[in-house]
């Protein structure tokens, strides 16, 4: 009797992470299509700012201040996560930068080092063209032409043909919506929710 109780005590306790990590992912995606109501001039400069909590001016940005923005309304600083992370593991980052050490002003900002955190930290999911395996809430990266990166995340709006989730991104015209999954060659895909 009291391993079943036991076993029925765990099963509830796995259900419920399920659930729990379902509705984050709802969250995010949809704290994502908010920030395209935001009016947004694409800029992709150098700026000094706060930390933690630390942001680029609300009018500005890039396609990395979009993933950043979601995550914040939702309580999490991607800017104090990956300072924390680039921190104790700086080895394990990119150096195409040729830094020496962490900038709480821009290391959460490159693609590159965003790729590693979520790839350490969160969850690598398959990449595929199956349009079914992405999910609202989900990370994808792209290599655009010229080995440029990008990033958005997959929100729970479909195209007009109803066969893939759309992705908001900021790819020069401000935080938007679009039909963009496979336009581009993929190179990472990634769930992160804070332990």
């Amino acid at each position: 009797m009291k391993q079943v109780l036991l076993h029925c005590v765990f099963l509830v306790l796995a259900i419920s992470t399920v659930v729990g990590q379902s509705n984050f992912y709802g969250k995010l995606a949809d704290s994502t299509i908010v920030l395209t109501k935001q009016k947004v001039q694409y800029d992709p400069s150098y700026f000094r700012i706060p930390y933690p909590n630390g942001d680029v001016p609300a009018n500005k940005g890039v396609c990395t201040d979009v993933i950043i923005r979601a995550y914040r309304k939702l309580g999490i600083d991607l800017q104090k996560e990956v300072h924390e992370d680039m921190k104790a593991n700086f080895s394990k980052y990119p150096k195409i930068w040729g830094m020496k050490t962490t900038d709480t002003n821009i290391d959460h900002r490159r693609v590159p080092n965003l790729m590693t955190f979520f790839s350490r930290r969160g969850t690598a999911k398959k990449i595929t063209s199956d349009p079914k395996d992405y999910l609202p809430g989900d990370i994808v990266c792209w290599n655009l032409s010229g080995g440029i990166n990008h990033i958005g995340i997959v929100v729970n709006k479909k195209s007009t043909d109803g066969q893939r989730y759309l992705i908001v991104h900021n790819i020069g015209r401000g935080q938007m919506i679009e039909d963009c999954l496979f336009r581009f060659t993929i190179i990472g895909h990634y769930q992160y929710i804070e332990m």
